[in-house]
């Protein structure tokens, strides 16, 4: 066999195994980021418009989040916010619209808590996506309705559920995802907490639907 013939196959043979070899590494890596982003992945690629330029999106993130001084809250601080958010709960009643309001503020404010950037709404949620990607689709539902909120009146129901979905999202941040009781859900809490009421709440509710949702 010529020795030509013989550096070609060679050269071929290295050129298929680099080529396999970058289709196993894009793959691994595909798959990681599905894991790790679950539905921000496929909103990745939706807005992106391709899964390469998505990945390089997400992983962007990542290395974005690497640089920043993300920490625990110590105890006091989490006890803190809890006893924040129950005195917004308790608001509720009487002022739904202020309490969604304030909700929003206390989430930014544990953002900043917690070492998360906050200057402006897209890059929390481009921050938020590495470690708490699971609540994004609550952080989106509440803050589309405050904001809707402050150009038309809503009812009272649909600012209740921005409460369920902001709390959704201010537990992940407030323990992390990692410390809430086995078999109990947060939002399942909350919706009993902020839905179940009493008989004056819903009395009130009622009289701030009658008014215009002010």
């Amino acid at each position: 066999m010529p020795t030509w013939l013989i550096v070609v196959i060679v050269v071929v043979a290295v050129v298929v195994i680099a080529a396999v070899a970058w289709l196993v590494l894009q793959e691994t890596q595909r798959k990681r980021l599905q894991r790790k982003f679950g539905p921000e992945y496929t909103r990745a690629v939706e807005e992106n418009e391709s899964p390469r330029a998505a990945q390089r999106d997400l992983a962007g993130r990542e290395r974005r989040h690497q640089d920043l001084d993300i920490h625990p809250l110590s105890p006091s601080t989490r006890e803190r916010y809890s006893q924040r958010w129950a005195l917004i709960q308790e608001k509720f009643v009487d002022q739904p619209a202020g309490a969604v309001g304030e909700a929003d503020e206390v989430l930014v404010s544990l953002m900043a808590e917690r070492g998360y950037p906050t200057e402006g709404y897209d890059q929390q949620l481009s921050d938020l996506s590495v470690r708490h990607s699971s609540t994004l689709k609550h952080y989106r539902a509440a803050h589309d309705t405050h904001t809707r909120h402050a150009e038309t009146a809503l009812s009272t129901e649909e600012l209740r559920d921005a409460m369920v979905h902001y709390r959704t999202v201010f537990e992940d941040l407030l323990t992390d995802g990692g410390d809430r009781p086995h078999g109990t859900n947060g939002t399942e809490r909350e919706e009993t907490a902020v839905r179940g009421g009493n008989g004056a709440s819903r009395e009130r509710d009622g009289n701030h639907e009658r008014n215009g949702g002010r």
